[in-house]
């Protein structure tokens, strides 16, 4: 008589899948036995409170407050020209100035930040140790300073 083809190494894995699939059906069946398919509306609803949690009952219509439509304001004020002014111009020293090569380093009074500024962007003739007003722009390797002046 001749021996079986399979060995006890394809047992065994045979073994291992046909578990695995058992398990797996008896996951799926609870899986159905637990599923809220076909429940009521009610059941999914959620309510949100006045302090904004999450609740299952409804609110109370007594503590309903009206709102008048035009007290609804969507978006933000707008900036005033004065203070976009304040805001950028800004107030420094410098610090470094290399004229052979064309840039230099700022310091600013306020925030004692170095900012790094070119000689493109000079408005006036400035050396080192000189009081500047100047504003920020986003540069490739962070903020630099432009359209500086003396003061």
């Amino acid at each position: 008589m001749a021996r079986p083809q399979q060995s006890f190494n394809k047992k065994e894995k045979e073994k291992l899948r046909a578990k695995k699939r058992e398990e797996k059906s008896k996951k799926k069946e609870e899986r159905k036995s637990n599923s809220s398919k076909g429940a009521g509306l009610e059941d999914m609803l959620v309510y949100v409170d006045e302090y904004g949690q999450l609740t299952n009952t409804p609110p109370d219509p007594s503590k309903k407050v009206e709102i008048a439509l035009e007290d609804i304001v969507i978006g933000i004020a707008k900036r005033t020209e004065e203070e976009e002014q304040e805001e950028s111009a800004k107030t420094g020293k410098v610090t470094f100035f290399d004229t052979s090569k064309g840039f230099g380093f700022i310091l600013d009074l306020q925030s004692q930040e170095k900012y790094f500024f070119h000689v493109s962007q000079l408005i006036d003739q400035v050396d080192e140790n000189d009081k500047v007003t100047f504003e920020l722009e986003k540069g490739q390797r962070g903020l630099n300073a432009v359209r500086v002046q003396k003061i």
